[in-house]
């Protein structure tokens, strides 16, 4: 490294760039080099316990074998013991176990570092973030296999959470300590490889489908209003649960996240999303306490399209009623705007006039904007609809990507424990276990 500096220092152009460089690589070679010397402790030697298979017999020394393990430092070389099964002829590495890298050749902190690179941005931008930001060298296919192997590894452990806090019953009489507490979902199309929608509905020309429905849900909490008396979000409140996965079994994931975050001490539990029914009969199996609130700008597209409809030739008059209808809405007046309607014409409501009707009166309980409002409570989602375009369609709806099942599942959950700041307890308990 004296060497590196002292040439820089008689260079006629220093070149800082170029020495900063120079002096990291060096570094990093040495680090590597003191890292070898702690692996070749923890590798090889004799053990007092025996080694045992998995099928119950205890295993013969198979001698020393090596490996290049590829760390933060860079290339470390690792000689470890292994044992082999008589019976199975199964082999172990107890070293390997030991050290996470378990049928792998990456250090569990350059593994981390490949999952939050992989579930940032493409795998490629991956690739090249790691080598630009840390000097590391790895193909774009190893990002994408070591995220997509971190993400499923965290699903199967979040998977064990939920199912202790869904089998968890509320106490008989709880101190209601948590603020209110919001619960809203959505969905948006993820665009799979051929194999994952073969057969399936769709909304192509042909009724195919491109897609698969990603369903998000997000959590958060609130305690106070700012000045002009709106709601305020919590700073750093918000979590995060999604998957493509049947209404029925995202229902638990979301309950289950809704125990974790204090569904059962909240003053105040609060469930917002548009009027599909899958969101509605959620709500309804699994937060039947909860105040459920139509989102407001939603129905307000409905309410705009009505106006459109009724007044198709006449753009101004849509307009006109439209603004009315709006002010109606707000109010939480929904009765007196069907009435309008209904006065507006009486004898020819069109099937597609009839059917945005039928919404607002279907939903007219969940409309009471005014009353929501003066109660000091949140009536839009566009946290979650925001969300929807943030953890979903900034890493997997851009041009030219199609998913398998197994891998956009992977990358949305490491996306959704990453925003939930939930990422440090996976490795936590990772390196514990």
């Amino acid at each position: 490294m004296k060497r590196i500096v002292g040439r820089a220092i008689r260079a006629p152009h220093p070149d800082l760039e170029a020495v900063e460089a120079a002096i990291r690589v060096a570094a990093l070679a040495a680090g590597a080099r003191v890292l070898e010397g702690f692996l070749a402790e923890i590798g090889c030697g004799r053990r007092q316990e025996q080694v045992v298979c998995s099928c119950g017999t205890r295993m013969n020394s198979h001698g020393v074998d090596c490996k290049e393990l590829d760390t933060t430092l860079g290339t470390a070389r690792y000689a470890r013991s292994g044992f082999e099964c008589p019976k199975c002829d199964k082999r172990r590495y107890p070293g390997d176990e030991l050290l996470d890298v378990m049928g792998t050749s990456f250090s569990p902190g350059l593994r981390r570092m490949m999952a939050r690179a992989g579930s940032r941005d493409t795998f490629k931008e991956g690739r090249d973030d790691l080598r630009i930001y840390a000097g590391l060298t790895v193909s774009a296919k190893s990002v994408e296999r070591v995220a997509e192997a971190i993400g499923m590894d965290l699903e199967v452990w979040a998977k064990r959470e939920r199912d202790v806090l869904r089998r968890q019953e509320p106490p008989d009489c709880p101190l209601r300590t948590t603020p209110t507490l919001y619960i809203e979902l959505d969905g948006t199309g993820v665009p799979m490889v051929p194999a994952e929608i073969e057969g399936r509905k769709g909304k192509q020309p042909d009724g195919s489908a491109k897609t698969r429905e990603a369903k998000l849900g997000c959590l958060f909490t609130q305690t106070r209003l700012n000045d002009e008396g709106r709601p305020v979000r919590d700073p750093a409140s918000t979590s995060w649960v999604g998957a493509i996965e049947s209404a029925a079994e995202f229902g638990w994931r979301l309950y289950a996240e809704a125990v974790r975050r204090g569904l059962f001490f909240a003053r105040c539990v609060v469930a917002l999303g548009d009027g599909a029914e899958w969101i509605q009969n959620l709500v309804q199996i699994h937060f039947p306490m909860a105040l459920f609130i139509i989102d407001l700008y939603h129905a307000k597209e409905h309410v705009a399209r009505l106006a459109s409809l009724l007044f198709d030739r006449y753009p101004k008059q849509a307009e006109c009623w439209r603004d009315r209808w709006w002010d109606l809405l707000e109010q939480g007046r929904v009765e007196t705007l069907i009435e309008q309607v209904r006065a507006i014409a009486p004898r020819c409501l069109s099937k597609d006039v009839q059917r945005e009707v039928h919404y607002l009166d279907k939903n007219k309980d969940h409309m009471r904007y005014a009353k929501y409002r003066a109660e000091g409570l949140f009536v839009g989602s566009g946290i979650i609809e925001a969300g929807c375009g943030s953890v979903i369609g900034e890493r997997m709806k851009k041009s030219g990507m199609e998913w398998s099942l197994r891998g956009a599942n992977a990358i949305l959950s490491l996306r959704c424990m990453s925003l939930s700041n939930r990422i440090e307890d996976y490795w936590a308990d990772r390196a514990a276990g």
